[in-house]
């Protein structure tokens, strides 16, 4: 059980990079004060929590209707998680992917659904492990219920850092981000591979 969790706790760690989400935040405040810096990073909490927990719940009835086997979505799942590893191992990290648009994005919209809720906190790489990691035909009501509940702790742990980002920011900086954002990259292509091969296993 506490191997499961722990796996769980790592693919969602890895997924929601928490991390390098603090870049992202930093950069789309700035000018913010510490009121509306804490109010930003509290509504881009729910609106990624509310996200996830949907997909939690109904997306992989949203495949079923639609005749997609979860076993093809695994495998797909875990090719693109694969590719999204490489890219934050070999490309750009995420705090220089995506502030890399702040200077394209205007003050006036609303920084807590775009682009710090969607998609760096809540991005197809997590919307995807919410699903695979819930799936109704190998986990019951039990195990989802406490994939659920490490998902949530993942998100409050993003949250708390969210909350002290200006000080974390001032002890890692900008290299330290990228440094883990690429750590944390090479674990997800890690954990995607193992996603394609129990794919294939279940498809067969």
């Amino acid at each position: 059980m506490w191997d499961t969790i722990v796996k769980d706790f790592v693919y969602f760690f890895a997924v929601i990079d928490p991390i390098g989400t603090i870049p992202v935040f930093l950069a789309y405040t700035v000018g913010f004060d510490a009121a509306m810096r804490k109010k930003v990073a509290l509504k881009a909490f729910l609106i990624s929590t509310l996200i996830l927990l949907g997909f939690v719940v109904v997306g992989q009835l949203f495949l079923e209707a639609m005749s997609i086997p979860l076993s093809a979505f695994q495998i797909a799942g875990g090719l693109v998680l694969f590719i999204f590893g490489l890219t934050m191992i070999f490309g750009e990290s995420k705090p220089e992917h995506e502030m890399a648009k702040v200077s394209m994005k205007k003050k006036e919209d609303d920084v807590a659904v775009f682009p710090i809720s969607v998609p760096s906190i809540a991005s197809p790489g997590a919307m995807m492990a919410a699903v695979l990691l819930t799936d109704n035909h190998r986990f019951n009501i039990a195990d989802q219920a406490i994939t659920a509940a490490t998902m949530l702790v993942v998100l409050g742990v993003t949250l708390i850092l969210l909350l002290f980002a200006t000080r974390i920011q001032k002890i890692i900086g900008d290299t330290g981000a990228s440094i883990l954002s690429r750590i944390s990259g090479l674990i997800l292509a890690s954990v995607a591979v193992d996603s394609i091969l129990t794919g294939i296993k279940m498809y067969f």
